[in-house]
């Protein structure tokens, strides 16, 4: 045993004894995604490391939790894994990321170039999907299923919406930028005029909204376009059916960064890898209910039956969003309180 330990020592391959990886997440990563797994995995791969997941909120909330702390002195946080490309450009000026090394992150390479939004080499992709509107079969009549986002403002469906709000959520973030690509500068805040008055509650994440439409508080709500693919593989229900108003939804990519100042640049380095690891990218579809960035990572086949691919997926550069989305955030909230 001594001679291993001393070939550990001469090699650098001795391990971190009682060291901590630190990873800032948004709370439905840990609750309903594969965070236990990815846990298990890491540990299992580096021993005498303990990974402390750190998830009270949605991703915005995590974010704002992670800015704020770096500005009054530090954070404990050695990754931040949920950032939307709706919120990179705000990340990177910043500078919450350093850059990674790809040499460290082998399993880049199965990733299509598409799905790489952060041409800087801060962050990367770890799953994406399309933001959309789900509905409650059960509870909503056909006829009152909205077809075009201009339906969702139809007087019959008042009270019967649930959103997320953009300022603390990223599928509110994803829905607001989208209302701004399909109406456009001129019109998206009068869309929202007609909008907000039949909303029955704007919540400030995704978790909380999904369990008010579970509990059938409402039969729409923000969500995914997974949702159909998700009833059928838990519950083995066609209950709860995706809609693409206009044929449209918002694709949202997710990435993942080691945080700037981090003492833990190589096992963060080993983790953004283990995320995009084929292994764990095929527990996404099923468990985080999202799409996998890795091309070799197989889907289940019910997923991909269900799961919904929308016929003009709808995305903005994150260079322009990151110099609008103040306004449209100020424009967004003027028009919460009546303005």
């Amino acid at each position: 045993m001594r001679r291993l330990w001393l070939l550990a020592l001469t090699m650098g391959f001795l391990p971190a004894l009682g060291a901590e990886l630190v990873v800032y997440t948004y709370d439905s990563f840990v609750s309903w995604g594969p965070a236990r797994q990815i846990e298990q995995a890491f540990e299992a791969a580096h021993p005498g490391v303990d990974l402390v997941w750190v998830a009270p909120g949605d991703s915005s909330e995590m974010l704002a939790r992670l800015l704020a702390e770096r500005q009054t002195g530090g954070t404990p946080a050695d990754v931040f894994l949920g950032i939307a490309d709706t919120e990179l450009a705000r990340a990177l000026d910043r500078g919450v990321f350093q850059p990674y090394d790809p040499a460290l992150v082998p399993n880049l390479q199965h990733i299509p170039p598409e799905l790489m939004f952060d041409p800087t080499g801060h962050v990367i992709p770890f799953d994406h999907g399309y933001v959309t509107f789900v509905y409650d079969a059960e509870r909503l009549p056909e006829e009152l299923v909205p077809r075009t986002l201009e339906d969702l403002t139809r007087p019959e469906l008042a009270g019967k919406i649930i959103l997320e709000d953009p300022r603390t959520s990223s599928p509110g973030l994803s829905f607001l930028i989208w209302t701004v690509v399909h109406f456009g500068e001129e019109g998206w805040e009068g869309f929202w005029r007609r909008l907000l008055p039949g909303v029955l509650t704007i919540t400030k994440g995704w978790s909380e909204a999904y369990d008010m439409f579970l509990a059938e508080e409402a039969p729409l709500v923000l969500s995914y376009s997974t949702d159909t693919a998700y009833s059928w593989i838990e519950y083995g229900s066609l209950r709860y059916q995706v809609i693409t108003p206009d044929g449209e939804a918002y694709h949202q990519i997710e990435g993942m960064g080691i945080v700037a100042g981090s003492d833990q640049v190589e096992l963060a380095h080993a983790f953004l890898n283990l995320v995009i690891q084929r292994e764990i990218q095929e527990l996404f579809p099923t468990s985080q209910w999202m799409f996998p960035v890795n091309a070799l990572a197989q889907l289940p086949e019910d997923f991909a039956r269900y799961a919904v691919v929308p016929e003009r997926p709808v995305s903005l550069a994150p260079q322009l969003i990151g110099e609008r989305l103040e306004e449209w955030l100020n424009r967004w909230q003027r028009l919460l309180v009546g303005g």
